[in-house]
């Protein structure tokens, strides 16, 4: 069940006539919810609530009957789609109804970006806005910055996620991300593409989330799973899709001097990726403390920079000197070099080859004790 807290996303603003509006992201991130409080603060309008696990629903809008189409929307002033990737086809019968009723919005949820591309996005073209919506970010936590700093070690451990945050203690915390990882996460994979391998996408996981802030190998995870290395591309490719995994590249301008053949994985929440390890100990306890504020960081500046509409390219950066740098972004051609460090007093200095061959690229560390206006985007920290 979705749980409602205040989000940065800004439905109204986002919604535009003669397009539908297209909410995709994980599970049980606050989808519905978002767009039920959205609906809520403009009582009035004549709203059609629908929903793709309805038979009827779905008959109407795959059998893409123009004539039934809007019958059905008559006297409506906005059509809620939820669950749409239940639906087949249902991209030509929303291409339909934003065709023939210009004045309709229309906004439509889905779990998985994958699962509504297929059916939604060439129907739609030009015809949609896509927002994407992700577990709870920094910028959305009901608390001031004292407070926020108290809590980092558990955001850590428990992650962002919305019913994880108004949990009660954490011992209902590692039940819910336990039920997460256990059986919503991967649901459409394995309902959509026809898995039957759980076990196998789940010792992946265990795999890359072993893994986090390192290269990763897809022969080598091929050869420690016992399967081929084309099955393992195509099950990262879906757990991406699925908004489980990120996959970090290689930035490079110097094919010589700097590596860009490998990849990161990085978890769209921490706190899935302790349960897929079954490890919520505290981080005061734990070796990995690096690896998981590593990861907390890029996430927590995709969220925050997705949500400003500040787009950026992300990589890492590695020489073959295997010097390195966590996070490159290239944004309107400046470039911005980030490194992250558990460590409040940690000084670093940015990698002589990167420097020589990016002289004009920004560069600042990111410590435990200064971090919230890099994880917010309240400005470009180092420029």
């Amino acid at each position: 069940m979705d749980v409602w807290l205040p989000r940065l996303l800004d439905l109204e603003a986002r919604t535009k006539p003669r397009r539908a509006t297209i909410l995709y992201g994980p599970r049980r991130v606050g989808k519905t919810s978002l767009v039920q409080h959205w609906l809520d603060q403009t009582p009035g309008r004549r709203v059609l609530r629908a929903n793709g696990d309805d038979a009827t629903v779905r008959a109407l809008v795959s059998g893409q009957d123009t004539q039934q189409l809007l019958a059905w929307v008559e006297g409506y002033e906005v059509l809620f789609l939820d669950e749409a990737q239940r639906i087949p086809e249902v991209g030509w019968g929303l291409k339909i109804l934003v065709d023939a009723r210009p004045d309709l919005t229309m906004v439509v949820t889905g779990s998985a970006s994958f699962a509504l591309a297929g059916v939604v996005g060439e129907p739609l073209t030009g015809r949609q806005t896509p927002l994407p919506l992700y577990p709870i970010s920094v910028g959305e936590l009901p608390m001031n910055d004292h407070e926020i700093a108290e809590a980092l070690p558990g955001l850590l451990v428990y992650g962002m996620y919305p019913e994880v945050r108004t949990a009660g203690t954490d011992a209902d915390r590692r039940d819910i991300l336990r039920e997460l990882s256990a059986s919503y996460l991967l649901k459409d994979i394995l309902d959509l593409e026809r898995i039957k391998g759980a076990q196998v996408v789940l010792d992946l996981l265990t795999l890359l989330a072993l893994q986090v802030g390192s290269l990763v190998s897809v022969n080598e995870l091929a050869s420690t799973l016992g399967i081929d290395a084309k099955t393992v591309a195509r099950y990262l490719d879906l757990l991406q899709k699925a908004y489980v995994l990120y996959n970090l590249r290689g930035f490079s301008r110097n094919l010589r001097q700097e590596v860009t053949r490998t990849s990161k994985y990085y978890f769209y929440d921490t706190g899935v990726r302790n349960a897929v390890l079954n490890n919520f100990n505290p981080v005061s306890l734990r070796d990995d403390v690096g690896a998981l504020w590593e990861n907390f960081l890029i996430m927590e500046r995709i969220k925050a920079r997705t949500y400003a509409r500040q787009d950026a390219h992300m990589y890492f950066w590695r020489s073959w000197q295997q010097q390195e740098i966590d996070l490159i972004e290239d944004a309107d051609g400046h470039l911005g070099a980030y490194e992250f460090t558990w460590n409040p007093r940690r000084r670093g200095r940015c990698p002589a080859p990167f420097a020589a061959a990016y002289p004009d690229a920004s560069y600042a560390v990111i410590t435990s004790a200064q971090w919230l206006d890099f994880a917010r985007y309240s400005h470009t920290v180092g420029a």
